[in-house]
């Protein structure tokens, strides 16, 4: 078994308040805590990403829609398609990026 605190993780290698939870065969924990008004501009990742939203809100934008998310909600993202979140709110917005990896 392996515990690791949030604060302890590795940081994501872009310019974002994230951290890599746990990187396993097949697939990648990222939590990420966007301030209120930052942005995360629309990127494609190749694979399937499913998000857990831990606490807050904001828009998530894909080329083909644009949608609230909320607390304990949970979205699945297709690969190879572009996505991107705001954080419309005036709260942190707290989010679990669960990525597959090809294995």
């Amino acid at each position: 078994m392996k515990i690791l605190r949030l604060n302890e993780a590795p940081k994501v290698q872009y310019d974002l308040d994230g951290h890599i939870l746990a990187q396993l065969p097949g697939v990648e924990v990222v939590h990420l805590n966007l301030k209120p008004g930052e942005k995360i501009e629309k990127h494609i990742n190749e694979n399937d990403v499913v998000f857990f939203v831990i606490e807050g809100k904001a828009m998530l934008e894909t080329d083909y829609e644009r949608v609230l998310v909320l607390k304990d909600q949970c979205i699945h993202v297709e690969g190879g398609i572009n996505r991107g979140f705001d954080n419309i709110s005036i709260s942190p917005f707290k989010v679990l990026a669960i990525k597959t990896k090809p294995v």
